[in-house]
């Protein structure tokens, strides 16, 4: 490439500043891409919104991210009268971002009701998750607690009996602020993290049918939300993850009285700031079981997947905005005479990061779409997305540590400092690996859900249809997919769960390369992207070979052209 020296800029000029910029019209592939996963009409209707949201998240919601992460919440355990009552109380850059999650674009009610955004319809989960993917880029606290409304609406749908479901459903999808009911899950203790089996809240029974909870629940993300999913052990059952019921936990109860728990603290944590996470005391909490006795974690995993996947789709947002600032940076600071842009090494860095962005992307819109079809009732389609989702939690979110920290590393010391994105980016991409399971823990599910779902041959299926309809023969495709499901199986028998993250890693990274190979069709970039993902994250390599990669300018746009 033969750049013709140029003059850095001197001051404040020699540093790039991509705030005010449309994420949305910044990102091309996301409108290219769209249409492999939502139905023309849809699509339509939808583009108009997602450019004013692309505008909102570069620009204004940007600036009330930034407000809300450096004013966070605050527990105010008495009104100013001296009265015992408890609130929490948050800067109004976080209710205005509410507003606009909950209320403008109704992220927790499209998949469930008609009429969001004017569309006569339920959404599929690829919108909603188009929608979270351009939001996130701006701020990711606030798409904690529209995640686990979601979700509790979609379990309380799926197990909750029809009174509970008749009471609560109306507010849960509302887009009236006043209206609302946020939504969360209060599953970890203090001894029950991820081992669920040593639950030690328990449950007693009422006159009524309702149930009474005491115990401690020890991280609870959205403390304050009017309603909780919450795991506990009725007195009597039996030892175990089998003797854990489900319940349903208001904040208030439907006489008005507020309902018998507190929130003891707030946590103090690395990232997501500007949303509330706590410890709750439940001191004979009135709460219903929804489901089954002793099915608790069955009933709450459709929960926990359905976060999970939020959370990949999280990851993947994060990383695309990484990607992004990276990227406008690149293009706009001369070093050596040159736009960084130009220069080998960094090309080099700038296509690692684009890889596994683009790895993610492919992997939660996949993910998506078999989500609407499992929804359907779809044959096979259940056992699909039940190893899709734990593959997708576990690598974007371990990859988005990586890219954020190298896009940081891009913008170089500015990106340390608070004043640019980078440093939140950084702190709240380390989140998506611990929430919802840590990397052992749904990596191990990978296995868990070959064994007892079938899903690696449902895994396996799918991926040999997308590589016969890709638009070009992708020979090492064949060969890579075969060893990784060898691997995965080894895994699940004789090899035992010590391989268990390296299957998983292996069948994400050739899941991901048939995606994107298959998204060709859309955009020919893709199938460049898939080959580095073998070449650099699946095949054997020499670490001391003399190698060449360049990068095409293809691969490398200038995101602040597209205007």
């Amino acid at each position: 490439m033969n750049i013709p020296n140029r003059p850095a800029p001197t001051g404040a000029e020699a540093v790039p500043d991509s705030h005010g910029i449309n994420l949305f019209r910044a990102d091309p592939t996301l409108a290219a891409l769209l249409p492999l996963y939502l139905p023309p009409d849809l699509l339509a209707h939808l583009t108009p919104h997602l450019h004013r949201l692309g505008e909102l998240a570069g620009g204004k919601l940007a600036e009330l991210a930034a407000t809300a992460d450096t004013n966070p919440p605050e527990l105010l355990h008495r009104t100013r009268r001296g009265e015992d009552a408890q609130s929490i109380a948050y800067h109004p850059a976080y209710r205005e971002m509410e507003r606009l999650a909950f209320g403008d674009y109704g992220l927790a009610a499209l998949s469930h009701r008609a009429g969001v955004l004017d569309w006569p319809a339920p959404m599929p989960a690829a919108a909603k998750y188009a929608i979270t993917y351009l939001f996130v880029q701006a701020e990711f606290g606030l798409m904690c607690p529209v995640s686990m409304t979601d979700s509790l609406t979609r379990t309380l749908r799926k197990f909750g009996d029809a009174a509970l479901v008749d009471r609560y459903l109306p507010a849960l999808t509302s887009q009236d602020m006043d209206a609302l009911f946020q939504g969360a899950m209060f599953m970890t203790e203090q001894g029950a993290g991820s081992d669920i089996a040593n639950t030690a809240v328990t449950a007693s029974p009422n006159a009524d049918g309702s149930w009474a909870l005491s115990g401690d629940k020890w991280f609870c993300s959205n403390a304050d939300a009017e309603l909780a999913m919450v795991l506990a052990r009725p007195e009597g059952a039996a030892p175990g993850i089998k003797g854990v019921s489900l319940f349903l936990l208001p904040r208030v109860l439907p006489d008005g009285t507020p309902n018998r728990y507190r929130i003891v603290r707030l946590k103090e944590k690395l990232g997501t700031r500007s949303m509330a996470s706590g410890e709750i005391t439940l001191q004979g909490a009135t709460a219903w079981m929804v489901g089954e006795p002793g099915a608790g974690m069955r009933q709450m995993a459709d929960m926990v997947n359905n976060s999970r996947l939020s959370n990949a789709v999280r990851a993947a947002g994060m990383m695309r905005r990484a990607v992004t600032e990276a990227l406008f940076i690149a293009h706009r600071r001369i070093a050596f005479g040159a736009p960084i842009v130009t220069l080998p090494l960094m090309r080099r860095q700038l296509a690692k990061m684009l890889v596994r962005a683009e790895q993610a992307r492919a992997m939660v819109f996949q993910t998506a779409e078999v989500l609407r079809r499992s929804d359907a009732g779809e044959p096979g389609a259940y056992a699909l997305l039940r190893i899709l989702t734990p593959l997708a939690k576990f690598r974007a979110c371990r990859d988005a540590r990586v890219v954020t920290g190298d896009a940081m590393e891009v913008r170089g010391g500015c990106g340390y400092i608070e004043d640019f994105p980078d440093a939140r980016l950084v702190r709240d991409a380390h989140l998506g690996s611990i929430w919802e399971g840590t990397s052992n823990i749904v990596a191990l599910d990978v296995l868990r859900a070959a064994a007892r779902e079938g899903s690696l041959e449902a895994l396996e299926a799918h991926l040999a249809t997308l590589r016969a309809d890709t638009p070009a023969p992708f020979p090492p495709l064949d060969a890579a997919a075969a060893r990784a499901f060898a691997l995965a199986r080894h895994a699940g028998g004789d090899g035992g769960p010590v391989l268990a993250r390296q299957a998983a890693t292996g069948l994400y990274n050739v899941a991901s390369a048939t995606m994107m190979a298959w998204e060709a069709r859309a955009v020919p970039e893709r199938a460049a992207l898939a080959a580095m993902v073998l070449a650099h994250r699946v095949l054997p390599r020499d670490p001391l070979a003399a190698t060449d990669d360049p990068i095409p300018d293809s691969l490398l746009p200038d995101p602040g052209a597209m205007r």
